[in-house]
């Protein structure tokens, strides 16, 4: 399994970026121990030509790992066949121990390094760099995550034996699991989907009073992260019962497949990108009282609350789409 291209393009690109993020979380503890722009030493003056140069790095193997999250899920998915006992990728993730810690962690890695670049981009707007504590802070949890999860996925695919036999995703959201998953999937319709419609109205109504008033940026950027949330209890508990037009059938992984017209391909990178981008609008306006950022930060916030609103609404729409013309009633 590790020969496949996919699965070595995920390891050389988890091994890279935990080999750079963790050397930049080393310069992260010294600049944050001795950083002092009221300085004009030698050791300041170093930090100052150095933190560009680790930047780049860093936003460069941050943007790597962006997609990493749909190859990893994409590569998973198209094991199954080897397997089993699997029908999509949870087969695939449940093959061992380590798949699904692997795919948490590759997901949690994806938002905050999204947070990262956005932090990092306001910060290169700056004149005097007002964001610089922040970002390497933030860089101290993202460099022990990046060098986790690259640990997660060498595990994964070098335990994975053809041999064993695992389990489909009834196993995983049916009763009988017991876990958050076959929770979700127990939800009941008549409260998710109201749910779901008016936390997704919330936030689009919010987004839009952002972009019409500047106000309420922060509100958006917490209602985003709870949509996504929501979003995808929503997925499991009703939306992808009516894509597959099967009421017991709630894997949010199978609709990746062609025999569901690729749904998740459709439903997933929107709202994944509108989450990040909606997060992104809180981040900025967060930054809009720093002096060199009053002016630049309410710019870049506006331009991520039109991506957030194009991204969620898009979701919104593609679900509303597939539950109208779905012939399962529940």
């Amino acid at each position: 399994m590790i020969f496949q291209p996919a699965a070595l393009a995920l390891l050389f690109a988890a091994s890279l970026n935990a080999l750079l993020l963790g050397g930049a979380g080393v310069f992260a503890l010294h600049l944050l121990r001795y950083w002092n722009p009221a300085s004009g030493g030698e050791r300041q003056i170093a930090l100052e030509r150095r933190t560009w140069l680790v930047s780049t790095l860093v936003g460069l193997a941050l943007l790597v790992s962006l997609p990493a999250l749909a190859l990893f899920a994409r590569t998973a998915d198209a094991m199954a066949p080897f397997f089993t006992g699997a029908m999509c990728a949870v087969g695939s993730l449940q093959a061992n121990a380590w798949g699904l810690p692997a795919l948490l962690a590759q997901l949690l890695l994806f938002f905050l390094a999204a947070a990262w670049l956005i932090i990092n981009h306001l910060d290169q707007l700056g004149w005097d760099t007002p964001l610089i504590r922040r970002k390497y802070l933030l860089l101290l949890i993202l460099a022990p995550l990046a060098v986790i999860q690259a640990g997660l996925l060498w595990l994964y695919f070098l335990n994975l034996n053809p041999e064993v036999i695992t389990s489909c995703c009834g196993s995983l959201f049916g009763p009988e699991s017991g876990g958050v998953a076959s929770d979700l999937a127990a939800l009941p319709v008549d409260g998710s989907r109201p749910l779901f419609f008016a936390a997704l109205l919330a936030t689009l109504a919010t987004g839009g009073f952002f972009l019409a008033t500047g106000r309420l940026g922060t509100l958006f950027g917490v209602l985003s992260g709870i949509q996504f949330l929501v979003a995808i209890a929503a997925v499991v508990a009703f939306i992808a019962p009516y894509i597959y037009e099967q009421p017991n059938h709630h894997c949010p992984f199978c609709l990746l497949q062609a025999e569901h017209g690729y749904a998740g391909w459709l439903l997933y990178p929107p709202l994944f990108l509108g989450t990040a981008a909606g997060i992104g609008v809180g981040l900025a306006t967060s930054a809009r009282g720093k002096e060199s950022l009053a002016e630049t930060a309410p710019r870049v916030a506006r331009g991520l609350a039109r991506l957030a609103l194009a991204g969620l609404g898009g979701f919104g729409l593609a679900a509303v789409v597939y539950i109208a013309r779905s012939n399962l009633v529940l």
